[in-house]
This record gives structure tokens, sequence and C-alpha cells, in this order.
């Protein structure tokens, strides 16, 4: 074997063996993202079913410990904030996540109707926002409303905030827009039952807030804002 035949055979088995193992670590990683994910969505479930149970309890509870409990308002913020996640490794589009953004919707809209009972028949001052976005490219200013209204979950812990993606394909979503006469410019705001349109800032947010509304929600001591 001339010398050129055989550096070209030990060229060709270092590309080989190079192409093995980099098909290997890709499909190593790509299962190990897929488990994650699916971990994910098998929570997402258990806590779907925990909040619905959740539901049942407090629907039958006295008017003092359902105003007073906060477990479902911070169960279904750490429901969105896993959504979310998983939004952000499967997209937009994916099946599974339009799933689960629809069960999702479904849980925050019930939430929201038994709040509103609450407050009709206990007496109870709830202060609530509808927020409705979009995820496809036509709502600049979105991603700076969210995480506004995520500071301000953070640090007025009895705020309830109700996020819905505006194009979502779900019955129960198109009729609470229809009822709401929600507009599509986006981001859109229902706060206590006023409309508002876009956004510009934190301050000018809150300003929408009727007033000392958000200071009956007790904010946490040391809050901090978003970077």
């Amino acid at each position: 074997m001339s010398l050129v035949v055989r550096n070209s055979l030990i060229a060709f088995l270092i590309t080989v063996v190079l192409a093995g193992t980099i098909i290997y670590s890709i499909e190593y990683l790509n299962g190990a993202r897929v488990a994650g994910l699916s971990t994910i969505e098998d929570q997402l479930s258990i806590d779907t079913l925990s909040l619905e149970t959740q539901f049942s309890l407090l629907a039958a509870a006295p008017c003092e410990s359902a105003a007073s409990s906060t477990t479902l308002i911070s169960g279904l913020a750490d429901l969105g904030d896993r959504l979310s996640y998983a939004e952000s490794q499967l997209g937009s589009d994916n099946p599974q996540v339009t799933l689960l953004k629809k069960r999702y919707s479904l849980l925050e809209i019930r939430d929201y109707l038994i709040v509103k009972q609450f407050a009709a028949a206990c007496d109870t001052k709830p202060v609530t926002v509808l927020y409705f976005y979009s995820n496809a490219g036509d709502c600049a200013d979105c991603d700076k409303a969210g995480y506004a209204l995520s500071y301000l979950r953070t640090t007025y812990p009895a705020l309830r905030v109700y996020s819905f993606d505006y194009n979502l394909d779900l019955g129960a979503l198109r009729t609470l827009i229809a009822v709401t006469k929600i507009q599509n410019s986006l981001p859109a705001f229902i706060i206590n039952g006023k409309q508002f349109y876009g956004f510009t800032s934190l301050a000018d947010l809150e300003e929408q807030f009727p007033k000392g509304s958000l200071a009956t929600t007790t904010p946490k001591q040391g809050a901090g804002g978003r970077d």
C-alpha cells in the first residue's frame, strides 16, 4: 500500500469517526431535550388536574377562606411560567404547546369567572387584568408588556393576571373576546373592566389601575423589577 493511499485511508477513517461522533452527540442531545420536555408536559398535566381540583374546593368554600386564598393564584402563575418555558423550547406552533395553551386558557377563564362570582356574592373587590398578546410577530411591544405584568404580579401577590394568545383557536377564548369587545390592537388589556391598548412603560401601565387598587393587594417586601 502506497503512502498516499494509506494516508487517504487514515483520513477517511478519521472523518467517519468524527462524523459518527457528531451524529451520536446530536442524537443524544435531542433525546435528552425531548425527554426533558416530556417531563414538563407530564408536570403540566398534573398541575392542571390539581388546579381543577382547587377550583371545585374553592367553589364550595365560605367567602372568608375563598377570598383570602392565594394558593390558586400562585398555582396558575407557576403553570403559566412552565408553559412559557415549554413554548420557548418547542415553538409556539408546536401541536403539544397549542394543546397546553388551550387547556391553560380554559383554566384562566374559569378562574376569572369564579373570581367575579365571589366578588358579587362575597362583596370582594379583586384586581384583575385580562392581557391579550400575539406571538405571530405582529406585536412589537407584547414582550415588554408581558415583563411589566410579571413584575406587577410578583410585586402584588393578590393581583390576578390572565394572559391570552389572541390568535389561539379556542371557542371559549373567541367568546371571551366577543363578550369583552376587545379589539385586535395588541397588546390589549382589560383592567378591572376598563379597556387599555398599547404599552409604553411600567409607570403608564400602573396608572391604568383604579386609584389605590394595587395598594390593596399587599405588595411584597423588597420586590425588585425586571432588567
